[in-house]
């Protein structure tokens, strides 16, 4: 029997992190990796497996030491704290293994500061390594032949981590997505066709995460919706579970922005209580679109990109955005082209990046034969590509400007009462649909708003030292809560509040200098 270790490293302050939200939500974290508990799922019943993840503790190694052996795993913006955990490690003699999106696609980054090497998926490799590690006979390198069926995969073993130190849960239908984006890594990992886990396995995850107290959980899928037919079944089922049991979770996701053109689907999505997709919108420059092979975005039936947002939250799902800057048609215009989309499309949360060239992507190969990569990393500017029409300090300063211009407080709020004043996001959901059927849970339910929006904005109100911040936050509240009195509208938007703070904070630190690239 082996006594395991498997390590998340912490993250850099980012967009997704949520970082200065977490004190305010009464959260270490935003949400669970997916990788640790699933591995800790995929080891065999003889081993003792412990978690550590980085977000929410200390890493102990006095505690790793004393291992058989420590894996630790993680994406391209961990890879530094990465090496700096393997370089400790390495230096206390203990056994180490590494795996991740990182390494799959820079396998010789780390040098031989791990004994070995996992590239790719792992449910196939992870479980023969174990075997042959047991045996004396383990390799240096494991890499799976095919991708994994995914209809054997197990439930994650999310009872192995403090499930209560973090703001949300993750749960995972599917892999894969059917696009060509150039820049895309996801293609590169886990291909470009969708594979998607059995219903059962599904529901069984959901279960598992409601055992664990978890409300709001993310899809974690890069695209939920690769597969249309298919996960039109699993939503359907989604959707039946969710009946029985009361509506106890609600979800968010990501989807490419064809999800506009299928009113089936996006109706399946609102009846499953999705509340929003995170959708990688990229840029307004059209020439940027058709230059990176993002043919899906392009406009079609004579509606604008803007307007394909707007079907979606008519439907009911609000739409976060990712946005890149840097492609070779941009120029110095794009900055403010860039703003005017985000405020038309009524974009409350848009995370802004500077184009980056990853490994093994279709973008990396062009980049690098034309010598357009800068091979210092971390890169000086925050991006290791450099740009055909745009200096990397200009872009680096235009970056910068305009994250604090969509994280100024009147321009979100803006965008927020947009879609939720005028546009009328929020008032349909499942669990919307469902309170009218069962008012008694409804009133039950609206108790319980009251009483987290109450708290929420108390620590709001203490967390924030900002006065000017807090007066906005009031009236902005007050707003909403007067012209639609909805509690669990409110919550929301309290909770909307702290993200805001968190960008907001993000986007002075970025203007300071701290933080380059914020992805």
């Amino acid at each position: 029997m082996a006594d395991i270790v498997l390590i998340n490293p912490r993250f850099e302050p980012s967009y997704w992190g949520l970082d200065h939200a977490m004190p305010i939500l009464g959260k270490r974290a935003n949400l669970p990796v997916a990788c640790l508990p699933l591995l800790a799922a995929l080891t065999p019943p003889e081993h003792s497996v412990t978690l550590i993840d980085e977000s929410v503790e200390s890493i102990d190694f006095d505690r790793c030491v004393r291992a058989d052996l420590v894996g630790v795993t993680g994406m391209s913006v961990q890879r530094a704290r990465t090496r700096e955990i393997l370089s400790e490690l390495k230096a206390r003699g203990v056994f180490t293994v590494v795996g991740g999106p990182w390494v799959s696609v820079e396998e010789n980054y780390f040098g031989d500061l791990a004994d070995v090497v996992f590239v790719g998926e792992a449910e196939e490799t992870w479980p023969a390594f174990l075997d042959d590690w047991r045996q004396g006979l383990h390799r240096r390198r494991y890499e799976q032949a095919e991708k994994t069926d995914m209809s054997t995969v197990p439930v994650p073993r999310f009872d192995l981590l403090q499930m209560r130190d973090y703001a949300f849960g993750s749960v995972q239908f599917s892999r894969g997505c059917p696009f060509r984006c150039e820049f895309c890594d996801i293609i590169v990992i886990y291909g470009r066709r969708p594979r998607i886990k059995t219903q059962a396995q599904i529901l069984a995850e959901l279960d598992a995460l409601v055992t664990e107290k978890v409300a709001i959980a993310f899809i974690v899928d890069d695209n939920l919706i690769g597969n249309k037919r298919a996960i039109k079944e699993i939503l359907r089922a989604v959707v039946a579970w969710q009946e029985a049991r009361g509506y106890p979770l609600t979800f968010f996701t990501e989807a490419s922005l064809d999800l506009g053109d299928d009113p089936e689907l996006m109706d399946l999505m609102v009846a499953a209580n999705i509340l929003s997709v995170f959708v990688g919108i990229e840029t307004p420059n059209e020439e940027a679109l058709r230059e990176t092979k993002k043919l899906q975005n392009l406009p079609k039936g004579g509606a604008t990109m803007a307007e394909q947002v707007h079907t979606i939250q008519r439907a009911g799902l609000e739409v976060w955005s990712g946005m890149i800057l840097g492609f070779d048609s941009d120029d110095a215009t794009i900055f403010a082209a860039q703003a005017r989309f985000v405020a038309e499309a009524r974009i409350v949360n848009a995370m802004v990046g500077m184009l980056v060239a990853i490994p093994k992507t279709p973008l990396y190969t062009r980049l690098a034969a034309a010598g357009r990569l800068d091979p210092v990393d971390p890169p000086a500017y925050g991006t290791n590509v450099i740009p055909l029409q745009i200096d990397r300090a200009a872009l680096l300063e235009g970056y910068r400007t305009l994250m604090t211009d969509l994280a100024e407080p009147d321009a979100y709020f803006d965008r927020l009462e947009a879609l939720y004043l005028e546009g009328g996001i929020g008032a349909v959901s499942g669990r919307h649909r469902y309170w009218r059927r069962h008012p008694w849970r409804r009133l039950s339910a609206n108790a319980v708003f009251v009483v987290q929006t109450a708290v929420l904005f108390a620590r709001l109100m203490r967390r924030v030292p900002e006065p000017d911040l807090r007066r906005q936050y009031r009236r902005r509240l007050w707003r909403i809560v007067a012209g639609r009195r909805e509690p669990s509208l409110a919550f929301l938007y309290v909770l909307r509040c702290a993200i805001h703070y968190h960008n907001w904070r993000l986007a002075k630190d970025m203007a300071g200098g701290h933080i380059t690239n914020a992805i």
